[in-house]
């Protein structure tokens, strides 16, 4: 468990704090994942998205809990899953934390949620265990290019020099408060669904030892959040797209891969961004408890 110094700042009621530990005799670069636990009923499993944690659905849980145990994981490296000096972070090794959790708590019959990198992750996460997962509702999937950096000006300059070798490390480290509020509202309609709260949690997390590193791993991921598009087809679970309709995607990204998954079923929310767990969780909920 993370230290008393770093433990989160926000509690979402009726959730407790859980680990799983590196799986012995291995010589990987695992490190201890940490995951929210809530509810009753089939398993669910929350992936977030880039720079957040799994407190980024914080609104959600309490609207589903009811229907299903809910489990939202820390991506590795991020959130307070264990930070592991050089560990990759492309998506192949983000993909084996999300199989971790799945297999060490041997959980079947499970619903992948994933919004943006999360979405993504749902969907190889269920090419590669299609006898676990019953049914994946991919948000926002962030596999396109430029990503991010089509949310505002401010973005494309942050993340262009996080990017740059020799400055991207020392660029990774300073985030002022400012800043990250801006980033996070170009992937908001509703500027308002960003609290300060929320903003300062990162914050935190943002300043545990290593971590511009593993931002900066993040951000250098996404052209294997792209090459995994092509795992797409292999899902067999059934497959629900739901995109913000002021997502970053354009048209002919989503048109894409409404043509890669041509059974899934397809929702567009009105005046939503990339965030909508934080922007319009209760549409999230009545999606999934309608078919819990």
């Amino acid at each position: 468990m993370p230290s008393h110094e770093s433990r989160p700042t926000i509690h979402i009621p009726g959730t407790t704090s859980h680990t799983i530990a590196p799986r012995a005799g291995r010589h990987s670069r695992e490190g201890t994942l940490r995951y929210l636990k809530a509810g009753t009923g089939a398993p669910l499993v929350l992936l977030h998205t880039v720079r957040t944690q799994a407190e980024h659905f914080r609104h959600l849980i309490p609207l589903i809990s009811d229907h299903y145990t809910v489990y939202a994981l820390d991506l590795p490296g991020m959130g307070y899953s264990e930070i592991v000096p050089g560990a990759s972070y492309d998506e192949p090794a983000m993909r084996a934390g999300v199989k971790r959790l799945l297999t060490e708590l041997d959980l079947h019959d499970v619903t992948l949620v994933g919004e943006s990198m999360g979405a993504v992750l749902a969907l190889t996460t269920a090419a590669d265990l299609p006898e676990r997962v019953r049914r994946v509702v991919a948000v926002n999937t962030y596999d396109f290019r430029s990503g991010i950096a089509r949310s505002s000006l401010l973005a494309r300059v942050v993340v262009s020099g996080v990017l740059t070798p020799g400055v991207g490390p020392v660029i990774a480290g300073v985030e002022p408060k400012a800043a990250l509020r801006k980033i996070l509202h170009g992937g908001l309609s509703d500027k308002g669904a960003l609290r300060e709260d929320y903003v300062d949690e990162l914050l935190q997390v943002g300043g545990r030892p290593g971590y511009p590193t593993v931002a900066r791993a993040v951000y250098q991921s996404l052209p294997s959040l792209i090459a995994a598009r092509s795992r797409y087809p292999e899902v067999k679970a059934p497959v629900h797209l739901v995109y913000g309709e002021n997502d970053w995607s354009r048209p002919s990204d989503r048109h894409a891969n409404k043509q890669m998954l041509p059974a899934a079923d397809f929702t567009q929310v009105p005046k939503a961004g990339h965030f909508i767990a934080l922007e319009r969780p209760d549409v999230l909920a009545d999606l999934l408890n309608a078919v819990a």
